[in-house]
C-alpha cells in the first residue's frame, strides 16, 4: 500500500523572542494536524530563532525584505519551489501579507496554494481606517486620530483626553498619561515604524483576544477567545487561558459576515464595565499565541492549510474553556557554523 504523500509547508514569522512571531507556534500546530508533512521555514533575518529549531523545521530558507518588492519576492520563492516542490504558503506578518497577495495567483500557477485575504480586506482593517471600518461594519471601535507630525499630539489629546493610546503604523502602542509620555511615545513608533502614527481613545475594561479563521464566504470555521493573564511590557501576551462567553464568539461571527475575511485573523477586544466590546485592533493573521487554538481543540493552522488546498472543512463547534497557556524562554544551543551558513548562502 503506498503511503500518504507528504505535504511540504512554507511558513514565515520564525522571530520566537519577547515579541514573537506566529510561525513558531504555526508549525506546532501543523505538525500536529498532519501525519506527514515537511515544514520549510522562510525567514528575514539570520538570528530568528526558529531557523534553528531543526525538531520542527526541515529547512529555512531567507527571503528579501517587504520592501525589496513583490517581484523580487516571487523570484526567490519560485527557487525555493524548484528545491522543495512547495504545496502550501502561510505568512504570518502583516508587513508581508501586501507582497504575498499580490503574487498569489503566480504562486498558486506554480502549484502552491495560499488561504489569504484581499487588498481591500487588508486595506479596510487597517488601524489608519479602523475608525470608518467601525462605522460602516457596526463594530465598536474607540475614537481614533491619525497624526503625521508631533504637533498633532496636543490637538488629539484635547479631542480625546488623557489617558491615551499611542500606536505604531504596524507595530507597538503605549498608553501615555500626559502630554510628555503622549511625546516620549510618538518618537518611540516615529523611529520605528515611521509616520504616521495613530491615537487612540483609551478604553478600561478586560483586554480579550480572539483567533478565528474566516472561510471567504461570510461563514467562519474557527473561534477562540482569550483572556491574557501576563503580558511584557510591550503588551504581549506571555501567558493566557481560553474563555467561554458567548458575546465574543458573536463578535468574531459578525466579523467575518460583513467583511468575508478569507483566512487567519485576530481580533484585539477591550471589554468594558458595561459589557460592550470595543475592537482596538485587527489583525490580519493568526496571533503568536495561536498555538492555543490547537491545544483547545481547533487546530485552526492546519485547518487553513486544508482549505488552502481546496479541502472542505466543516466549522468547529466546540472548544476547551479553561486550557492555558504559559510562555517561556530557552536557550537553544547552535553551533555558529549554522549561523554562517544562513548569512553566506541564505540556506539552512
Amino acid at each position: 500500500m503506498n503511503s500518504p504523500k507528504k505535504i511540504t509547508i512554507a511558513v514565515t514569522g520564525l522571530n520566537a523572542t519577547d515579541s514573537p512571531g506566529p510561525g513558531v507556534a504555526v508549525i506546532r500546530a501543523l505538525r500536529e494536524g498532519f501525519d506527514h508533512i515537511r515544514i520549510i521555514g522562510l525567514s528575514y533575518e539570520a538570528l530568528e530563532p526558529g531557523l534553528y529549531l531543526h525538531d520542527l523545521v526541515d529547512k529555512t530558507y531567507q527571503i528579501p525584505y517587504p520592501s525589496a518588492g513583490a517581484n523580487t519576492l516571487l523570484e526567490r520563492i519560485t527557487y525555493i519551489h524548484q528545491q522543495e516542490e512547495l504545496g502550501v504558503l502561510i505568512p504570518n506578518f502583516d508587513a508581508e501579507l501586501y507582497n504575498f497577495i499580490r503574487i498569489s495567483s503566480e504562486l498558486l500557477k506554480l502549484g502552491i496554494a495560499t488561504f489569504l485575504p484581499t487588498h481591500r480586506q487588508l486595506e479596510d482593517r487597517d488601524k489608519l481606517n479602523l475608525d470608518e471600518f467601525g462605522r460602516k461594519h457596526d463594530l465598536k471601535v474607540p475614537e481614533s486620530l491619525v497624526i503625521h507630525k508631533e504637533a498633532g499630539l496636543k490637538k488629539a489629546a484635547e479631542q480625546l483626553d488623557y489617558p491615551i493610546v499611542v500606536k505604531g503604523r504596524y507595530y507597538d502602542a503605549y498608553i501615555a498619561q500626559n502630554e510628555h509620555e503622549a511625546s516620549k511615545a510618538f518618537q518611540r513608533l516615529n523611529a520605528k515604524w515611521g509616520l504616521p502614527v495613530i491615537i487612540q481613545k483609551f478604553i478600561k475594561g478586560t483586554e480579550i483576544n480572539i483567533a478565528a479563521l474566516g472561510d471567504g464566504k461570510g461563514g467562519t470555521i474557527s473561534i477562540v477567545p482569550m483572556r491574557k493573564l501576563t503580558i511584557t511590557d510591550k503588551g504581549k501576551a506571555w501567558a493566557g487561558i481560553t474563555l467561554e462567553d458567548e458575546s465574543l464568539l458573536q463578535l468574531a461571527r459578525h466579523f467575518s459576515e460583513v467583511t468575508h475575511w478569507r483566512g487567519g485573523f485576530e481580533l484585539e477586544v477591550m471589554k468594558d464595565p458595561g459589557g460592550d466590546l470595543y475592537i482596538m485592533e485587527v489583525n490580519p493573521r493568526f496571533p503568536a499565541w495561536i498555538y492555543l487554538t490547537a491545544a483547545a481543540g481547533q487546530n485552526q493552522p492546519a485547518a487553513l492549510a486544508k482549505m488552502a488546498m481546496g479541502e472542505e472543512v466543516a466549522p468547529f463547534d466546540t472548544y476547551a474553556v479553561g486550557k492555558m497557556f504559559i510562555r517561556y524562554a530557552w536557550d537553544h544551543v547552535t553551533d555558529v557554523s549554522e549561523f554562517q551558513q544562513i548569512s553566506a548562502f541564505g540556506e539552512l
